[in-house]
Formats: C-alpha cells, sequence, structure tokens
C-alpha cells in the first residue's frame, strides 16, 4: 500500500473524518491517522452522542415520573418509575457503536485510509505514525485536527474515581448520591440535569457572577430559575480552592463573594471547566507552529503559517476571533478547509453565525449576538421576546418554560442574534441561524408563515413583539 497521499488527517473527531470525506470526495487521496481504537474522537466517543443519549433517558424518566398527569398507569403491580443504569449504558453504548460503523463505512466508501496510530509532524509533508501500524506517511496537505480534553484546575487532581471529568461521568455504573459540578458550562450544566433526574442530590459551583455565561443574561436567569425549581443548587462568584478525597467522599473548600468561605462534602466532584488541545507528541512547535496556550495559531483559512500544514477544531486558536469548542463548528472548518485545498474558491466563516445548543433541561439554543454585545459594538438594539408559556404546543408538551429573544438593531431592522431556552430550542436555532446568514430583518420574520400549533410560532411571536407588535400576549 502507498505511504503517498495528497491529503493526510490526523485525528478522526468531527472535524477530522468530515474533512477527509470532503477532500475524498473532491478526488484528493486521503489517509486519517488516528490513535483510539474507534473512529470519531470525542464527540462520538465521549461527548456529544452518550451525553445527549443520557439526557434522552433522564427525559423518558422524566415523563414516566409524571405518569399520572399523561394519563398512564402501570399494571401488574409496578411500582415507582427507576432508572437502571445497566441498561441506561447498553442502550447507549449501542447507539454509539452504531454510529461509529456508519462512519466507518463512509471512509470506506469514499476510498479513504484509516491508519491506525498516533501521528507526529516531521516536516516537508511527513507524518510518523507509530503504534499499531508504524509508518511514515507524505502529503502534499496536512491537517491536524487534534480535537481537546477535559482540563482541570490548580489544586484539584482528577483521580478518575472520585473526582472526575466528563470522559468518566459518562461511564458511571451507578447514581451518585451527590455531586458538584465544578462549572456551568454546557458540560456542566447537562450534567446537572442529567444527574438531577436520576436522583443524585446537585450542586453546581460557577466562578463567574451567573450560570451558563457565554449565553445571554436573561438566558442565564432563566436557566438559574429553572434549576433551583429541580432542587439543583446553584453557587455563582464562587472559587473552589481545593478539593480532598476522604473516607465520606471529596471535600471541596469554597471562597465566596468578599473571601467568605464554606466547604461541601460529596459523593462526586464533576471537574467541568473547559477543555485543552491535544497536542501532546504532535511535534508541533519542532514542526514550525505558533502555539499560544498550547492552541495552534492559525488564520481565516486554517493556515498555520507553515507550507502545506494547516488545523481546525478544538485544537486552533484564532487570536481576536473567539474560537468555539463545537463540533458543528469543527465540521464546517473540515468542509471548508477541504474545498480551499481542492483549489476550490472559499470564504472565511462568520463567527458571530455559529449556533450554540446547550441540552440541559431546559436545553437552549441560541446564535449571534447577546444583548449586550450588541450594545457594545455600537449597535441602537432593539429586542423582542416571546414566552413558549403561551404556546398551546408548550401545554400540550407540559413544557411551558422559557422563551424566545430576538435582539436586531433599529435603523435597517437586521437581525442580530436570537436567543431560546426551553422545550426543542436546539432545533429551533436552525432557523435563527439561517436568518443571520441571509442578512434578514425582523420583518422578514414576521412575514414568514409559521405553523400553527408549534414551538417555533415564539420565534414569529418575538418578531412580532420586537416590533411592539406580538399577537399572542
Amino acid at each position: 500500500m502507498s505511504d503517498q497521499f495528497d491529503v493526510v488527517v490526523i485525528g478522526s473527531g468531527t472535524g477530522g473524518y468530515v474533512a477527509a470525506i470532503r477532500a475524498a470526495q473532491l478526488g484528493l487521496r486521503t489517509a486519517v491517522v488516528e490513535r483510539q481504537p474507534t473512529l470519531g474522537g470525542t464527540c462520538l466517543n465521549w461527548g456529544c452522542i452518550p451525553t445527549k443519549a443520557l439526557l434522552e433517558h433522564a427525559h423518558a424518566l422524566k415523563i414516566t415520573q409524571d405518569a399520572a398527569e399523561w394519563g398512564i398507569t402501570f399494571g401488574g403491580g409496578a411500582g415507582v418509575p427507576a432508572i437502571d443504569m445497566t441498561r441506561v449504558h447498553a442502550r447507549k453504548n449501542k447507539i454509539v457503536a452504531g454510529i461509529i460503523k456508519g462512519v466507518e463505512y463512509l471512509f470506506k466508501k469514499n476510498g479513504i485510509v484509516w491508519v491506525k496510530g498516533s501521528g507526529r509532524l516531521l516536516g516537508g509533508g511527513r507524518v510518523e505514525v507509530s503504534g499499531a501500524e508504524a509508518r511514515t506517511l507524505t502529503a502534499r496537505e496536512i491537517i491536524v485536527a487534534t480535537g481537546s480534553t477535559p482540563r482541570s484546575v490548580p489544586g484539584i487532581s482528577v483521580d478518575g474515581r472520585q473526582i472526575i471529568t466528563s470522559d468518566e461521568a459518562i461511564h458511571l455504573a451507578a447514581v451518585p448520591k451527590s455531586i458538584a459540578i465544578l462549572g456551568s458550562g454546557a458540560v456542566g450544566v447537562e450534567f446537572a440535569s442529567i444527574f438531577r433526574r436520576f436522583g443524585s442530590e446537585v450542586t453546581v459551583v460557577e466562578l463567574l457572577p451567573r450560570i451558563v455565561p457565554n449565553e445571554d443574561e436573561a438566558v442565564s436567569a432563566e436557566l438559574e430559575k429553572a434549576f433551583k425549581k429541580r432542587g439543583i443548587a446553584v453557587r455563582t462568584g464562587t472559587k473552589v480552592t481545593s478539593a480532598t478525597v476522604g473516607d465520606g467522599g471529596v471535600t471541596i473548600e469554597m471562597e465566596g463573594a468578599g473571601g467568605k468561605g464554606g466547604a461541601l462534602t460529596v459523593e462526586k466532584l464533576l471537574v467541568a471547566i473547559g477543555r485543552g488541545p491535544v497536542t501532546d507528541g504532535l511535534g508541533a512547535a519542532e514542526a514550525g507552529l505558533t502555539l499560544e496556550r498550547g492552541f495552534i495559531r492559525v488564520d481565516d483559512l486554517f493556515r498555520t503559517g507553515v507550507e502545506g500544514i494547516s488545523a481546525i477544531g478544538d485544537v486552533i486558536t484564532m487570536g481576536s476571533v473567539a474560537h468555539a469548542q463545537l463540533a458543528h463548528l469543527s465540521s464546517a472548518e473540515g468542509i471548508l478547509l477541504a474545498e480551499r485545498l481542492a483549489g476550490h474558491e472559499v470564504r472565511p466563516i462568520n463567527y458571530d453565525h455559529v449556533p450554540a445548543c446547550t441540552y440541559c433541561d431546559p436545553e437552549i439554543g441560541s446564535v449571534g449576538l447577546t444583548e449586550r454585545e450588541a450594545v457594545e459594538r455600537g449597535y441602537d438594539v432593539r429586542v423582542g421576546t416571546f414566552p413558549f408559556g403561551v404556546l398551546g404546543r408548550a401545554k400540550m408538551a407540559g413544557e411551558t418554560e422559557g422563551f424566545v429573544k430576538i435582539v436586531a438593531e433599529k435603523k435597517y431592522d437586521e437581525v442580530l442574534g436570537v436567543h431560546m431556552i426551553g422545550l426543542r430550542s436546539t432545533e429551533l436555532v436552525a432557523e435563527a441561524t439561517l436568518a443571520l446568514r441571509l442578512e434578514s430583518t425582523v420583518e422578514e420574520i414576521i412575514h414568514a408563515i409559521h405553523a400553527h400549533p408549534t414551538m417555533s410560532e415564539a420565534v414569529a411571536e418575538a418578531a412580532h413583539a420586537a416590533h411592539g407588535a406580538a399577537i399572542h400576549i
């Protein structure tokens, strides 16, 4: 088998494998180097797919716990609904395995060579592979798509048993009686929703003044209200100074506003403060790549500055441009890069138009500028908000929390951002993303007919509200 390729991709996550498929579609002989025993990277194996599978189980449990309200009875003397983690993991693992097989099929269909092992940049268009298939590959273009891994903070040592990350949390054999979650980004609040519904006592600890701090302030406030309603304790503006494992569990020392301290002992501590780049053993610095806090510096077309080497996904930084660690963004970057390498004319991604979805309960979907960001950029802002609870579809589903909020500018009526929290927000945000992509006005959303009864009616009503004329309020 030849070791010469047009493109060699290091990493098979949602950025790497999608870049490889698109490159192969465009006629480029492509190989992917992956050191894990399965394709798919973090998203498929430890991130997006398994966590959302657990969240679906949590939702199913919620419905059965509210069975009486739905007119559902259990015959045969069945007792209170409970979660069986063995069966939960069996179904979750089956879903993951099925999607992995799908990626393997796509590799075969598109003639992509999977080289099993760890890749290291040697310079001169060469990649050294060590491990299961030791060999040296040569390529006209190399794509680094090595992704990210959970990180911790000084003073807290992850042991994988009582102090854990998301990698271990998705495999817990038993539901912990109590768990503290350090960090309230997407990972933190999703696991808070999972474990609270499964029966754990949950405490979320966030250093910043509000949870989901990257979201619009109104969304943060709504989620905190919903969490407290569900019995999830929320401690914002709080720093964890230490975590000690003992016979009684994990004791964390905290420091709040004004230096006020406190301690909390829990069965498990989940560290969910963010993710760092995976560049260990890559030889990035030796190959001439610029590293910033471990991330690979690239331009807006993902060039590293070293001829023939590009990078995409969670492993990159773009300087002044905020770069989110999102699976769908990595995929979009992979497609754009593959097309550039194939000689197509491409345009940089507008990072203001990248949707973010958080699958907590209630779930969050957002795209574009928050109200605060729009004001800080100098826009004369108008806002329209509409609550889901008014909608017939929300009442039917028994999910009446949350709202849709549209941020627009007054002069041209252009939509700058859309932020929502509530049932199916992670699906509804697609309409908002398209609206921003097409530079839509609020008026155009108003005149786009939204079917009834649907949750999407809230988008149209929020647009009406931005013009001061919501119909159903």
